[in-house]
Order: C-alpha cells, then structure tokens, then sequence
C-alpha cells in the first residue's frame, strides 16, 4: 500500500489510559468516508509534551514516509498545549490557511472557536494538520479543509488520493 497516513492524538489523559481516544478513531472514521483509495493508519497516542510529540510527526513524515499527518488535540491556550509548537517546529513550511478557515467555520457553532490555535505545515513532503480534540469538531474542521488536501499533496509529489464525491468533493485544477 502506498498511501501512508499518521494519526497522532495528543492527550496526557487518553495516552495515560484514563480515557479512550475517541479523537484518534472521529479522524479515522472520516478519513474512512472520504477516501475511496485504500490507505494504512499510523496511529500514535503521546501525552502533551512538546519533544514527544516532534518526535511523533518526524518518525511519521521522515521515517514512515505518511503523505498526510493529522493530529488531534493540544491546539487550545493551556499551558501544556503545545501540538501548533511542536508543528511549527519541525516543518519547513507553514499553511496557516488551514488553521484560518478551520476557525472561520468553527465560530459556525462556538465562540470559544477563537481559543483554537489550529494550524498546518509541510515537513518534507508530509502536510501535517492539527485539529481540535472533540470528535465533533473534528468532522466539521476536516469537512471545512479537506477539498484542499489531495491537491496539495499532489504538488507534494504524493500519492493520488482518490476521494468519494458523494461524502465530499476534492479540489483538483483542471488546465484549460
């Protein structure tokens, strides 16, 4: 299999075993509806610690070779919140347009949208986006960002991810 996909929930909680991660499965259960191309799940459960969680998104990007890294959680103003730190760290290139519209369509539903620090980078040819840690907003941050993804893992020189269009619809040019 070709296509590569790390999950990375950041929760000292859920990693501790005190709850399960229900974050980590809302990401696969979208990714699941959205892509019609068979992939293989990388997923990883780390407490919020700044050097684990850089740690987590190289050995996916560098060493797994993942095309696409979603995170899950630790995007909020706390002290121990630092998975955008960690992200900005350990990319070459920053998308803050993902954490921008993200926002937008979160304010939809919750003012406290404004807390979230959500954000994307490339590292290598890995984009790596970081999501709130509830399962409902996940689906909605994923539905609101994701048109863009399989284009832009395309000029990535990833794999083709081929997307059900009845779930949601990719944004690819066309050349006139």
């Amino acid at each position: 299999m070709d296509i590569h996909i790390g999950i990375v929930t950041v929760s000292d909680r859920a990693s501790a075993g005190i709850y399960e991660d229900l974050s980590g499965r809302a990401i696969e259960d979208t990714l699941n509806d959205y892509l019609l191309s068979e992939w293989e799940k990388h997923v990883m459960l780390i407490p919020d610690e700044q050097d684990k969680i850089e740690a987590a998104l190289c050995q996916l990007a560098d060493q797994v070779g993942c095309c696409l890294i979603v995170t899950t959680g630790g995007t909020g103003p706390a002290f121990r919140d630092v998975t955008p730190e960690a992200t900005e760290a350990v990319c070459e290139k920053m998308m803050v347009g993902f954490g921008e519209r993200m926002r937008q369509v979160s304010l939809r539903y919750v003012p406290t949208a404004i807390l979230s620090r959500q954000t994307a980078g490339i590292r290598g040819k890995s984009l790596i986006v970081n999501l709130p840690g509830k399962p409902k907003s996940i689906r909605e941050c994923l539905d609101a960002v994701f048109p863009a993804i399989p284009y832009c893992i395309d000029l990535l020189e990833g794999p083709y991810l081929e997307c059900n269009q009845e779930v949601i619809k990719e944004f690819r040019p066309t050349s006139k």
